[in-house]
């Protein structure tokens, strides 16, 4: 068993302590405002706002059961921030690169540089100056001697695939990191880097639940694609956190238009069930939205048999439903970065037009395609004019989109939850199944459960602040 040394720094106090913990290397950086627990070959988290009293108890009971049964580094980490979270504070998991030696939180500053010196430099005088010139600038150094056979196997790794894992949820805790860990290891995959994209949490309660959002940049290719994503479905579902895994490309990069279906993904509810219950017939239309959503019934088939239904209700009750339809969490948020960002957006649905065109106002958005209800002397027909947008319907609409706008479909990001989603959201280059049915959320690549619509910002890269900045300006 190999010794690891813990560094606690409090004020102006340094205490070395050493202790058993397991074969990795770990460092606990304490002041008083926060404490950054740093795992060498694993990863880094910092955990803000805590009670000291409580910390300083934590790490004596650590410190007491390391001879009886050592813990390993993520058992450290998970049992820290667990008391972070557990205490009337709260606690803040922050990630950053973890391939050798991680520097994260109030060690803000750091800089690793590969330098090839040549042998008759290689002396003991050329790095007594470099440890006088850091002593000079007030900076701590250090120097790993790379072997050519090391070097070597760096070089070769060019040019092997490459994928984003993003990791988020409400909270983010070492196991959840340590989950994905085992599930890439097992894949034959490696970790190049690690970067927290979600903000930091205030010290106060500003009453808003934040998310939180690491991404990993991996490499290699995985043994078995398909059980992978099984494996990361069945993580995310038990651990209650979203896990997105995508081809780090050029155009992840560079995606150009998102699509949302309407219902349950714009709006938390299904405007045709909302028209039901004006209608008094409102459980044995949801009888069938259930079971069309679950795929069970053809589409269009359901909707002309819900439409029906309809038959009589006074039109003008449109206008009070679209005025109360509540907006998914984040989608104002969203829209608006994405407009920002120059981004085409798009609302491909079927539901209603009459609802659409509102939110298509509301929201800013480019493009609403739905179905057309048939009114005629100011009451529903009971049925649908023109072609019903189905699934395969949504699909076509979706690459005339990105047709007329010059963009590959490679660059098209796809939303839905349903059903009648799935050809669209195979169209796209991201496709993502928001707060989907089960047999949705198995078929398409992605998946959104545990967070709102504003999350999908982190799936293409951009950063809380990113979007602080850009939103306030």
């Amino acid at each position: 068993m190999q010794r690891s040394n813990i560094l606690i720094a409090l004020g102006l106090v340094a205490l070395f302590v050493t202790s058993f913990l397991g074969s990795g290397h770990s460092a606990l950086y304490l002041n008083g405002i926060g404490l950054t627990i740093v795992v060498s070959g694993t990863l880094a988290a910092t955990v803000l706002s805590y009670p000291m009293a409580d910390i300083a108890a934590a790490l004596r009971v650590a410190h007491n059961s390391y001879a009886s049964s050592p813990p390993s580094d993520a058992e450290i980490v998970d049992a820290l921030l667990d008391l972070a979270v557990r205490s009337r504070h709260r606690g803040m998991l922050a990630l950053e690169d973890a391939e050798e030696e991680v520097t994260v939180g109030f060690l803000r500053n750091a800089l690793g540089m590969l330098v090839d010196v040549p042998a008759e430099a290689a002396g003991a005088s050329l790095f007594k100056e470099i440890l006088f010139k850091a002593h000079q600038l007030d900076l701590k150094i250090k120097f790993t001697p790379i072997s050519e056979e090391d070097y070597t196997h760096w070089v070769q790794q060019q040019g092997k695939q490459r994928h984003i894992i993003t990791v988020l949820g409400r909270r983010l805790m070492a196991k959840h990191i340590t989950g994905v860990t085992q599930i890439l290891a097992e894949n034959g995959l490696n970790i190049d880097v690690i970067h927290r994209l979600s903000g930091r949490l205030p010290l106060e309660d500003a009453g808003e639940v934040p998310y939180a959002c690491i991404e990993l940049s991996v490499r290699g290719t995985p043994k078995d694609p398909n059980a992978m994503r099984a494996d990361f479905l069945a993580l995310a579902h038990e651990t209650g956190i979203d896990i997105a895994f995508q081809a780090d490309d050029v155009y992840r990069r560079n995606r150009r238009l998102v699509a949302f279906d309407m219902d349950s993904t714009l709006i938390q509810t299904e405007v045709i069930d909302e028209l039901a219950d004006a209608a008094g017939v409102g459980e044995a239309v949801r009888a069938i939205t259930d079971r069309a959503m679950r795929g069970e019934l053809d589409f269009k088939e359901s909707l002309r048999e819900r439409v029906s239904l309809l038959k009589g209700l006074d039109a003008g009750v449109m206008e009070s439903i679209a005025a109360r339809l509540p907006l998914t969490e984040g989608v104002e948020r969203l829209v608006t970065m994405l407009r920002q960002l120059g981004f085409k957006t798009a609302i491909i649905s079927g539901g209603f037009d009459y609802f659409g065109r509102y939110l298509q106002e509301r929201l800013g958005i480019d493009y609403v395609f739905a179905n057309q209800l048939e009114i005629t002397d100011g009451r529903l027909t009971g049925a649908v004019s023109g072609e019903i947008v189905d699934g395969a319907r949504k699909a076509e609409l979706l690459r005339r989109i990105a047709s007329e706008e010059n963009i590959h479909l490679k660059q098209v990001i796809a939303i839905g939850d349903g059903a009648n989603d799935l050809p669209m959201l195979s169209a796209a280059g991201l496709g993502i199944a928001f707060r989907a049915k089960p047999l949705v959320k198995q078929s398409a690549r992605q998946a959104l459960s545990t967070v709102g619509l504003d999350a999908i910002l982190y799936l293409i890269g951009v950063r809380d602040r990113e979007t602080l900045d850009t939103l306030n300006t």
